[in-house]
């Protein structure tokens, strides 16, 4: 950022400072094109960041203070815009109206920095990764109300996310399977459409995500699932340790096939988003059990890829694109060049050293779509490992623009009960606001600043 300039989060990719300053007037007015409703809205609450009132009215007398435009050639990638601080006013055009509502997310924190009296200047702004997506573990202990969910939505959308992923094992209300989510909080499917709507008025898309293979524990606990597990009777950990229950599905009996599918028919209507991701990750028990006969014949690996492209053509039937986890494939490489083009798998690494470079690299060599997927390093901790999760988050971003990754994808799970307060979280999530938006994060001291000033809002 030029020196004296508010510090912003995620900073824009380029800013040049002007002469002179804008007072925001008292009742200010804010224009916008016709069916521009909400990002003349977010223009006003950014105004209203100064103290003043802005004017909720179309046509009221008040001195117009911005002037919003849809124009294709402001900023050509989506969600781009152009920002200008002018003596006269405030001028913001971009292609669509997202790029609008980024152009006002960054004019809220410039209010929020400098008050009513706002340095002059020129903001050319595009984002690094096209999809920037937050998911976030509800499976794990911890439900957030929809108080706190509509809170984490409106932070998101100031930090330029445009999606949001809430990581499902058993905590959805599936009218047909009360048993399994009974004591858990679940969030219903009216709540997921009020959600959407929230989700939708700030552009951020709320895709459906149910694991639909392992992590099922929950669900085959249960004496009416019990025959689908894969390894009925336990299993031992590739790492050691003692034998656990059953947790993944048995992918030859077409009874789990039915079951998941049960699962999209009662999820899948609830979203407005065309995106599911199905998951498909760390199915360890495969082999152990009732498949062990079939993975000797043909391969563990076969056998996990002739479910996952099951689930697949399933929901791609249902007119979804499809997201799953990348590290079983990873496990057999070989099979990586038969995985769909329409399947966008997510790599997924949570030390500062993972290799997401070459990883990465498998999945653009076979010309297979990908996402990266740091963490926010806060699972199994108070207060999270900042220092991993900063070399985590950057590590990933540098890969992903290298290898071609379709978007970033920052993960906050609840591995060992979710002990981590949300603020420990939020600080890693700003950092991968940056990443995602910037390509980068900021250098420490700056993050600090900019995370105290524009997400905690307390300058200790």
């Amino acid at each position: 950022m030029p020196d004296g300039f508010p510090i912003l989060l995620p900073a824009p990719r380029r800013v040049r400072p002007g002469g002179g300053s804008f007072p925001i007037p008292d009742r200010p007015r804010v224009d916008a094109p016709a069916g521009c409703t909400r990002a003349r809205d977010a223009f006003v609450h950014a105004l209203d960041e100064s103290g003043t009132e802005a004017s909720r009215d179309w046509k009221p007398a008040g001195a117009v203070a911005a002037t919003l435009a849809l124009d294709p050639a402001a900023a050509p990638p989506p969600e781009g815009y152009r920002l200008v601080l002018a003596p006269d006013g405030i001028r913001a055009a971009a292609p669509d109206e997202a790029g609008l509502l980024r152009a006002a997310a960054t004019l809220r924190q410039i209010v929020r920095a400098s008050g009513r009296t706002l340095p002059c200047s020129e903001i050319d702004d595009a984002p690094a990764f096209p999809v920037r997506g937050v998911l976030l573990d509800i499976s794990r202990d911890k439900v957030p109300t929809m108080d706190t969910l509509r809170g984490i939505v409106a932070l998101l959308a100031e930090l330029k996310f445009n999606r949001l992923e809430l990581y499902t094992e058993h905590t959805f209300a599936y009218r047909n399977h009360p048993e399994v989510w009974a004591e858990a909080s679940p969030v219903t499917p009216d709540e997921v459409r009020t959600l959407d709507g929230w989700c939708l008025a700030l552009r951020i898309g709320l895709v459906p995500h149910q694991h639909s293979f392992g992590h099922l524990e929950r669900w085959l606990r249960h004496p009416r699932y019990a025959p689908l597990a894969e390894a009925p009777d336990g299993w031992v950990p590739p790492w050691g340790g003692p034998r656990r229950g059953p947790s993944t599905l048995h992918p030859a009996n077409p009874a789990s096939l039915d079951l998941v599918r049960g699962l999209y028919d009662e999820l899948l209507p609830c979203f407005m988003s065309r995106t599911f991701n199905l998951n498909c990750d760390e199915t360890w028990e495969l082999g152990q059990g009732r498949s062990r006969a079939r993975c000797e014949a043909v391969g563990r690996g076969r056998v996990y890829l002739d479910f996952l492209l099951a689930l697949h053509a399933d929901v791609r039937a249902r007119g979804f694109a499809v997201q799953a986890w990348g590290d079983i494939v990873h496990q057999h490489p070989d099979l990586i060049p038969e995985l769909p083009r329409d399947l966008t798998m997510l790599e997924w690494g949570y030390e500062a050293a993972h290799d997401f470079d070459g990883r990465c690299s498998r999945f653009a060599a076979a010309g297979v779509p990908f996402l990266v997927c740091p963490g926010t390093s806060t699972w199994n901790s108070v207060a999270g490992r900042w220092t991993n999760a900063l070399g985590n988050l950057a590590a990933a971003a540098r890969a992903g623009l290298a290898q071609g990754a379709g978007g970033y994808l920052v993960t906050d799970w609840g591995d060992g009960g979710h002990w981590q307060p949300w603020p420990a979280s939020w600080l890693p999530l700003a950092a991968a606001a940056a990443c995602a938006w910037s390509g980068a994060p900021p250098a420490e001291p700056d993050l600090l600043r900019a995370a105290d000033l524009h997400v905690f809002h307390d300058e200790a």
